[in-house]
């Protein structure tokens, strides 16, 4: 199994710890800028016209904070905030129940809104512009439509993945978010901010070590915020320092640019195959994980940082990531370039390669 120490993905266990550092209002919010100011336009021109904003689409990759962002809302209007997800909802039945019962303003939040059933989203249709549902009872011929009246409401939909999203359902939103990665210097003031809520003592040095090896993601640095926190007070002087920081993440197989043990034998894998190119089945076998684990969660950030790239052909190894694992580069090898080990891979790293 993958480790979850460095994936964007938010176990069940961990909600309460993440709900306790959320920020609460927009104010509050770090980084984001572009979005968080149009929010805050559309937001207040809402509160001054007294009526709901257009329904909201947040699009991003895991651990960003669309759904901080959807209680934000919420809580900037001071509406009610019902929460759901699209695989939750399996019949129109589920979504009709859900609407009915909202009261004038509220925030209803649809986490991968992607995953809605064809029915219920169908259903979703005419709620979104018309506060109107038409609930079938009974089957075949005899079956008669009721139509309910929803009171006003505000849709906020969350996606990791909005090319998946139907272009009805996208038109359906009068403003969409789309969520950038954080920079290390937005994850620095994050953690600092982590660490006073939960009353950790850190340093700054602390604070950049554990930022920069987030991989871009504020889950991911509290999480590891949590992970050095518990190592300092076992084992150091209770203080979140850089010392603790590293020594705590080297125990969590953290290495220097946020890469976790199977990321690390992705990498690993494509070497011994001469640096590829590797069909993902075949890497997916050889690191003993599924084709979809390595390609939802290990290749996006690997792709990202430059140490592996898609050829038509397969999985390649760039020079970067032979430099990363502290081995020589090959003569020949497909987009090389001239960065050392350890550090921040450049781009055209990527579109140098041959088909």
């Amino acid at each position: 199994m993958t480790d979850p120490l460095v994936s964007a993905y938010a176990a069940e266990e961990e909600r309460a710890a993440e709900q306790s550092v959320r920020p609460k209002r927009l104010a509050e919010l770090i980084g984001q800028h572009r979005v968080r100011e149009q929010l805050d336009l559309l937001l207040q021109s809402a509160l001054r016209r007294g009526s709901p904003p257009d329904h909201i689409l947040l699009s991003g990759p895991p651990g960003l904070g669309k759904t901080t962002l959807a209680m934000i809302v919420a809580a900037e209007l001071s509406a009610g905030l019902r929460m759901t997800s699209g695989p939750a909802i399996e019949r129109a039945g589920d979504l009709a129940a859900v609407l009915t019962s909202l009261s004038e303003g509220d925030v209803l939040f649809i986490d991968e809104i992607h995953r809605i059933a064809k029915p219920a989203e169908e259903l979703l249709y005419s709620a979104m512009e018309d506060f109107r549902v038409d609930v079938v009872v009974g089957k075949g011929p005899g079956a008669t439509a009721i139509p309910l009246d929803v009171e006003p409401f505000t849709l906020v939909g969350a996606t990791t993945r909005s090319g998946l999203l139907t272009g009805p359902m996208r038109d359906r939103f009068g403003f969409v978010g789309q969520l950038e990665f954080y920079d290390p210097d937005e994850l620095e003031l994050i953690i600092a901010r982590s660490a006073r809520i939960l009353d950790v003592p850190i340093t700054d040095e602390g604070s950049v070590e554990i930022g920069r090896r987030s991989r871009g993601t504020p889950r991911i640095a509290n999480r590891l915020l949590r992970r050095v926190r518990d190592y300092a007070e076992v084992r150091g002087t209770g203080v979140v320092d850089l010392a603790a920081a590293k020594a705590a993440l080297a125990v969590y197989d953290v290495d220097e640019l946020g890469l976790d043990r199977l990321d690390r034998a992705v990498l690993h894998a494509l070497i011994r195959q001469g640096g590829g190119p590797v069909g993902l089945s075949t890497l997916a076998v050889a690191v003993g994980e599924q084709p979809d684990t390595v390609e939802e969660v290990c290749e996006p950030f690997l792709l990202r940082t430059g140490l592996l790239a898609r050829t038509p052909r397969g999985r390649v190894a760039t020079p970067s990531a032979w430099r990363h694992l502290g081995l020589p580069v090959p003569a020949g090898t497909v987009g090389g370039g001239s960065h050392a080990a350890g550090t921040s891979p450049q781009m055209p790293d990527l579109f140098s390669l041959e088909p």
